[in-house]
C-alpha cells in the first residue's frame, strides 16, 4: 500500500510542477505589458485618426495621438513578440538526494 501511496504522491506533485509552469507563463509580465500597450496603442491611434482639425492645432500641428499610439502598438508588439521567441522556460525540479 505505502508502493501505491508514494505514486499517487509523486504524481500529484508532477501535476502541480505542471500548474505551476503554466501560471508562471500566464503571468509572464511581458505578456501583460504587451497586451496592455497593444490594446491602448489601438485605441490612442484611433483617436489620432479620428482627430479633428482644431485637436491638431491644439499640438502645433502635430497628430500627437495618433504617433503616439503607433509607438505604443510597436511596443506592445515587441513584448508579445520577445515573449513568442523567448518563452518562459519551465521550472526545473529539485534535485533528489
Amino acid at each position: 500500500m505505502s508502493e501505491f501511496h508514494e505514486k499517487n504522491v509523486q504524481e500529484e506533485v508532477s501535476e502541480l510542477e505542471t500548474k505551476s509552469a503554466t501560471a508562471a507563463r500566464l503571468f509572464d509580465i511581458r505578456r501583460i505589458i504587451g497586451g496592455l500597450f497593444a490594446l491602448y496603442g489601438v485605441i490612442v491611434t484611433i483617436a489620432g485618426l479620428t482627430a479633428s482639425d482644431a485637436d491638431i492645432d491644439k499640438a502645433e500641428g502635430v497628430n500627437i495621438n495618433l504617433w503616439t499610439g503607433l509607438g505604443m502598438l510597436v511596443l506592445g508588439l515587441f513584448f508579445l513578440t520577445w515573449l513568442k521567441l523567448r518563452p518562459t522556460a519551465p521550472p526545473t525540479p529539485p534535485v533528489e538526494k
